[in-house]
């Protein structure tokens, strides 16, 4: 008998999940692939779910994970929050039967987490972001002006803040108390300055680092095994809250047809950047946000030139790693610069 698509969406999530070192996340999304019933609310809610669950699309797996995770934390249910790391991993039917319950007693917690797509920050992806900068930087030796896509919290979009070392490159602040070290492969990229001047991002959803909910939602999205990725984003979260960016509400077509002038601007390399979040932008808001960049690109110059850096999925990907891809103008050249693991863990950098 062949599984229906939410039921095989936790399944393929659980693999994520396994394969990206979070096997008690993984073993809690098999759980429900395989055992969850329409016998409570929050069970038919997700099987009568009528959009596409997949991790591409809705996500649907990781809305009840983050919920789930968000419960444990709270501490409102000690015996499930006594299940999760850092203790020992329970069993499959001690889980179950905690997971299984929490779904009828507290529907009413779990149930705004399947309202809207998961939103991560994930900090990890900063690194690639700054290798992408740092070729800039050694190409036109200009200062930035950011404009972050998707920028949820702008833990991202203050990525100068943070200590990098990149293969044997070390960029950033040094003394930063947030670091970021993925595994490198392939050669360093170019040692350079990275000064920016201004900062901006745009989101469907902004969030406000200085409000606790804010990082309440934001580590409740990290998968519950994975320890020093959530120390990082609470890192993160702390030194962003010092001098928060500004992140506006909005369509991403529409904020960047009114941000980024067409008129050049000398002495100023302008990027526009964005990590897995392109997927969540609807098809007239990609192709407005690809004609406008194109409109812009078009009048820029060696000492006005703009940017388009991108780590996302690319389309008919097979093993889903996210490509960095860097577009420049004048002249339009695009390369690929890097193959990342998905919360940037990993880069094997191309050139």
């Amino acid at each position: 008998m062949s599984l229906t698509p939410v039921l095989q969406a936790f399944l393929d999530q659980a693999v994520i999940c396994t394969t990206a070192g979070a096997p008690f996340t993984g073993g809690l999304c098999r759980l429900v692939g395989e055992r969850l019933t329409g016998d409570t609310a929050i069970g038919r809610r997700v099987l009568d779910w009528s959009g596409a669950p997949s991790h591409e699309a809705d996500a649907l797996a990781l809305r009840l994970m983050g919920g789930l995770h968000a419960l444990a934390r709270s501490g409102r249910d000690r015996a499930l929050s006594s299940l999760y790391p850092p203790g020992a991993a329970p069993d499959d039917e001690v889980l179950w039967s905690a997971v299984s319950r929490v779904l009828v007693e507290q529907a009413e917690f779990l149930s705004p987490w399947l309202d809207g797509p998961p939103q991560t920050n994930e900090v990890g992806r900063s690194a690639a972001l700054m290798a992408g900068l740092l070729v800039l930087a050694d190409r036109f030796h200009l200062p930035f002006a950011l404009h972050e896509l998707g920028a949820s919290a702008g833990l991202n979009t203050v990525l100068d803040r943070y200590a990098y070392r990149l293969g044997e490159t070390v960029a950033g602040v040094r003394a930063s108390s947030v670091r970021i070290e993925p595994v490198w492969t392939g050669p360093s990229p170019p040692v350079a300055a990275v000064e920016v001047i201004r900062r901006a991002g745009l989101d469907r959803s902004p969030l406000d680092v200085r409000d606790p909910a804010t990082r309440e939602r934001l580590s409740a999205y990290v998968w519950a095994d994975q320890r020093l990725r959530l120390a990082r984003l609470e890192a993160a979260l702390d030194l962003a809250g010092t001098d928060p960016p500004p992140v506006e509400q909005g369509d991403a077509a529409d904020w960047l047809e009114t941000r980024l002038a067409i008129a050049p601007e000398q002495g100023t390399c302008r990027v526009i950047m964005h990590t897995i979040a392109y997927q969540y932008f609807g098809d007239d808001t990609r192709v407005r946000i690809c004609n406008h960049l194109k409109r812009v690109g078009a009048e820029a110059t060696a000492t006005a030139p703009v940017a388009w850096l991108s780590l996302e999925v690319a389309s008919g990907s097979v093993d889903r790693r996210p490509e960095l891809v860097l577009t420049v103008w004048p002249g339009g050249e695009t390369q690929r610069l890097a193959v990342c693991h998905p919360h940037g863990a990993e880069i094997h950098w191309l050139h």
